[in-house]
């Protein structure tokens, strides 16, 4: 049950952090001045723009009807617009790894009532599958940092960013949650062998032996 818990926690964390405009925090601008790169007068009272892998937020242009102070949304309407090409390997790569948690995740449902197909343990079958993921997952991390010397971070990092250098900029809670994604991905992977002992017990094999198919552990 913790495994099947974990799992659904480590995809739910590594998509929302995919997702999010909050992996840099820009240094901070006037709330009247313009997106980085443009030109306007401000107020000093300021705030701080983000910047995602394809996701950005930024300052409330001043429209009136919008509650918000700030709007978020994708800088990017296609992959191709992704401002590094690093950037660009690190959504195929953490995606790639977020697929696979989200799919294990799904079938981690089910092992509380199923073990095995076709004579193989689901456990063992999900702990390899979530250690994959957790390499693709790396990988990603690795490369993301390469893309700061892009020019749409340094519009918001200022001219001293640079390759794995942020500059002006801080690292948000979206980097941070992938990365202790990450790591709680090959904790879920060995969980994955205690589950399968777990599933071995003497109770559940008296289990089988009386002829029942299906088993829920609970």
């Amino acid at each position: 049950m913790l495994w099947t818990l974990l799992s659904i926690v480590v995809a739910f964390a590594e998509l929302i952090a995919f997702m999010s405009a909050d992996w840099l925090i820009g240094k901070a601008k006037p709330r009247g001045s313009a997106e980085p790169g443009e030109q306007g007068a401000g107020t000093p009272e300021p705030y701080h723009p983000t910047l995602g892998i394809y996701a950005r937020c930024i300052r409330n242009p001043g429209v009136q009807h919008l509650p918000r102070e700030t709007l978020c949304g994708p800088y990017a309407e296609s992959f191709g617009e992704i401002a590094s090409g690093f950037w660009q390997a690190t959504a195929i790569f953490l995606a790639v790894g977020i697929f696979i948690l989200c799919t294990v995740a799904l079938v981690s449902v089910f092992t509380m009532c199923v073990q095995s197909i076709m004579k193989k343990s689901i456990f063992n079958v999900c702990g390899l599958l979530q250690g994959i993921a957790g390499l693709f997952l790396i990988l990603g991390l690795i490369l993301y940092p390469a893309g700061w010397g892009c020019q749409k971070a340094i519009g918001y990092c200022g001219h001293y960013a640079s390759a794995y250098k942020p500059g002006d900029c801080s690292l948000g809670w979206a980097f941070y949650t992938a990365i202790g994604g990450t790591v709680l991905t090959f904790i879920c992977a060995v969980f994955s062998a205690q589950a399968e002992i777990a599933t071995s017990s003497d109770k559940v094999q008296e289990e089988i032996e009386e002829g029942k198919n299906l088993i829920c552990l609970l």
